[in-house]
């Protein structure tokens, strides 16, 4: 690798540790571990008190199980990580798995009663991650065998073999819900775009989001399990993520869908630029294609084209950082900084120097970094700024029911591998 490249390394690796350390992991463990009851307590306000937020999510208990096992297979901590992924994986399997009709319910309460059972893919999309994931780190066959048990769930159920991807909503049964309104929960606060939950409208629609998950949770299976169903799954989610949800006049995505994938344009709030999950999708597609041992050559142009439009219409060249969203092809309109935008989008324009050797991105990725520690971290309470303003004042809470420490973790792990492998000599690489 280039001496510039080299010198990124050097330059960039402490500080990453430390905020992986001294801001994410020092403020969730063993803060959120309840011991009581198994799995997590999620719910911190702004100064990490506890908020009295105690009910348990599949999508937020599904990521720190992800994280904890993540952090135990790349060698942190001394086991304490590894009893968290326990605590976690318990408490799916034993709380949050419907035995009755398989899949994970959507919600419980903190000692694990049923409180909304009904089945949404896009969390059944972290539950089949987190397994994946957790039977990587520990080699437990259980753990693989339900994570076989829901994939397979997922292709008899949701899998629309007619017309591709899934469907997105189910009673408890697994009966389709087609029509009004379902009551699952905002995917972020309340300054985010209404992507899942009580604002939709027409439960049949596709969600670009709950397939972009559902990729990074089958390729996960994919390297942890595989199966040779899985890998023609992945393929199609791979197809849907670099075609199908890209809007190739803009080289932007668009995130709903009818059934048969007609993009639902129709109403101004679906025709918006999500920067954050633009981004993310350049590098969970990457990883996709190297679990599929496919070049990540032949989506570059895609790449780049999907990078210099939320570059020119997101990112805020003067503090550095990403924008949530605006209209397509203007500038944005929800200037708020999302802790979880800046971690998917630092993280894609560090693998896009890497793949690339563009300078461009170097730049990108050292600006929101800086933008990152300068504003998003709370380095006195720990964790990040749920958002930031425009006028760079903090927003939200600490941690709430899609806020753990799963996009921020995962984003600093992400980097301090590429930049690991971006420090190696050549012949090592």
């Amino acid at each position: 690798m280039s001496e510039s490249a080299t010198s990124l390394a050097e330059s960039y690796l402490p500080k990453l540790r430390e905020v992986l350390s001294d801001t994410i992991l020092e403020f969730w463990y063993p803060r959120c571990l309840d011991e009581d009851h198994g799995g997590y307590v999620l719910g911190y306000d702004e100064d990490g008190e506890f908020n009295g937020q105690d009910h348990k999510m599949i999508v937020s208990q599904s990521r720190m199980v992800w994280l904890s096992a993540r952090l135990d297979r790349e060698g942190y901590g001394d086991g304490e990580y590894r009893e968290a992924a326990d605590l976690g994986c318990e408490f799916l399997r034993d709380e949050m798995w419907d035995d009755e009709h398989g899949g994970f319910y959507w919600e419980v309460e903190r000692d694990g009663t049923t409180s909304k059972p009904n089945k949404h893919m896009y969390g059944q999309s972290f539950g089949l991650y987190a397994l994946s994931e957790y039977y990587r780190a520990t080699g437990i066959e259980g753990a693989r065998d339900l994570a076989v048990e829901l994939f397979d769930l997922l292709e008899t159920e949701a899998k629309d073999h007619t017309r591709g991807g899934y469907t997105e909503y189910f009673e408890a049964d697994w009966t389709p819900i087609t029509e009004g309104q379902t009551y699952l929960a905002n995917i972020e606060p309340d300054w985010s775009p209404k992507e899942s939950g009580d604002d939709v409208l027409d439960p049949s629609l596709k969600l670009m989001n709950t397939h972009l998950h559902l990729l990074e949770a089958f390729t996960t299976f994919h390297e942890a399990i595989g199966t040779e169903r899985s890998g023609t799954r992945l393929q199609e989610l791979l197809h849907i993520l670099t075609c199908t949800v890209v809007r190739h006049g803009l080289t932007a995505c668009s995130d709903k869908y009818e059934p048969d994938w007609t993009p639902k344009l129709d109403d101004e709030d679906f025709r918006i630029a999500s920067y954050g999950h633009d981004l993310e999708n350049i590098w969970l597609t990457m990883e996709a294609a190297e679990a599929l041992d496919l070049s990540q050559s032949l989506f570059t142009d895609l790449y780049r084209d999907l990078f210099e439009y939320s570059l020119e219409y997101g990112y805020d060249s003067e503090h550095g950082g990403f924008y949530f969203y605006g209209p397509f092809g203007e500038p944005a309109t929800n200037r708020i900084k999302a802790w979880w935008v800046q971690a998917e989008c630092v993280t894609s324009a560090l693998k896009m120097y890497a793949h690339t050797g563009d300078e461009t991105y170097r730049e990108v990725f050292e600006e929101t970094v800086s933008f990152i520690v300068d504003h998003q971290i709370d380095w006195d309470v720990g964790e990040w700024h749920s958002g930031i303003a425009d006028d760079l004042e903090p927003l939200g809470r600490k941690g709430a029911e899609y806020k753990a420490a799963y996009h921020n973790g995962r984003a600093m792990l992400e980097c301090i591998a590429e930049l690991e492998e971006l420090s190696l000599p050549p012949s090592e690489t």
